[in-house]
């Protein structure tokens, strides 16, 4: 099976964390069934890992200076793993509000945590609404970026 750390959290999203169901109190658990859903460990592991970093990112203290209009910089480790089409998404959700400054740092962080040497669009998506439904009143951006997901189209600003 060709899945990817990115289609554990994926799984992970559409069957616990949409508020749906309940994963299993136990790790042990939730790994037996995820291997059982014809994940290996290797990625189960990872994007476990994955997600405790995400919420040790979401809980640490953030403090950016950015203003409003600044403009994101990306070194040349970023550029490599975030081609163009990645670049100019996170700065369209960044422009239409979907990303504030702090978000969007969490998401380039969780985007550059993923094993493979360059990201795709529909990844940047996934951890988009990964990093927004983990940060406190981002609920409608959430929403937004949720609709956008699994609608596979932009998103309208009200």
């Amino acid at each position: 099976m060709s899945e990817n750390m990115v289609d554990v959290l994926i799984y992970l999203y559409e069957n616990y964390m949409d508020g749906e169901g309940q994963p299993p109190v136990d790790q042990t658990d939730l790994e037996d069934e995820l291997s059982q859903a014809g994940f290996s460990r290797s990625e189960i592991e990872k994007a476990l890992r994955w997600l405790d970093e995400l919420a040790a990112g979401v809980d640490a203290p953030q403090y950016h200076g950015h203003n409003v209009g600044s403009i994101r910089v990306y070194n040349s480790v970023e550029c490599r793993k975030l081609d163009v089409d990645t670049r100019g998404l996170l700065l369209f959700l960044e422009q239409s509000g979907i990303l504030d400054p702090v978000s969007r740092e969490l998401v380039i962080d969780r985007l550059l945590a993923i094993d493979h040497p360059q990201v795709l669009a529909d990844e940047v998506k996934w951890v988009v609404l990964l990093v927004l439904m983990n940060r406190p009143g981002r609920e409608d951006a959430f929403s937004q970026m949720e609709d956008m997901v699994y609608n596979d189209g932009l998103v309208s600003i009200h």
